[in-house]
């Protein structure tokens, strides 16, 4: 078993964020002296638990909100998609209040100390799209074109918040050819159908009516 500080093994792998079970493996150690070492250094204002598990370094420069959405659903993926990945490619200008996530598990809400996440459930054969983001931080957010398939999606889900958008903004290089391609591979042909109805509105008017 090695001898060496847990902290040294965090600072090893250079990610700002790790679970339990990774630190357990590369320190040797049992998972009940891994968590008693990580939440020590946690009260020492060194690290910071997410949740069970999940833990974030403090002192790692790629930290942010955005960087720990990957791994917030055991067992799922999940990535950026909906108004947060709109924004973050500047199709709206309003900075949504919490970050939105798709993921094949059931719809939540994941409150942390760094944010908080509402994840949307979207069918395995929709859950395509997505890309690491090109950044500082490192996460999967979907394409332009999908983000926005992805919210008229959920609006013919009858979600309400994805009926009406902020003032949209899109750029040359936003092809709604592509958007057209994404939403066809929806299964439902009631949800396709109304999400081609949409766009198609959206091409013509800049808006939903």
């Amino acid at each position: 078993m090695s001898k060496e500080p847990i902290f040294m093994y965090v600072r090893k792998i250079r990610r700002p964020v790790f679970t339990t079970r990774e630190m357990a493996a590369l320190s040797g150690k049992s998972s009940s002296a891994t968590t008693q070492s990580l939440a020590y250094l946690a009260r020492q204002g060194l690290l910071l638990k997410v949740r069970r598990g999940l833990w974030a370094d403090v002192g790692n420069q790629r930290l942010s909100p955005l960087t720990i959405s990957p791994h917030l659903i055991p067992g799922h993926r999940s990535y950026v998609s909906f108004l947060s990945a709109l924004h973050l490619h500047g199709i709206i200008e309003q900075i949504p209040q919490v970050i939105t996530l798709a993921s094949t598990a059931h719809s939540k809400t994941i409150r942390t100390r760094l944010g908080d996440y509402i994840v949307h459930r979207i069918t395995p054969p929709f859950f395509v799209g997505f890309d690491w983001y090109r950044g500082r931080t490192s996460f999967l957010i979907a394409s332009p074109e999908k983000a926005l398939v992805d919210c008229l999606y959920l609006s013919a889900h009858r979600k309400k918040q994805y009926r009406h958008f902020p003032e949209l903004h899109f750029k040359n290089d936003f092809s709604f050819r592509k958007a057209a391609a994404w939403a066809r591979r929806i299964p439902s042909a009631r949800v396709r159908g109304r999400v081609l109805k949409d766009l198609s509105v959206l091409r013509e008017k800049g808006t939903l009516q």
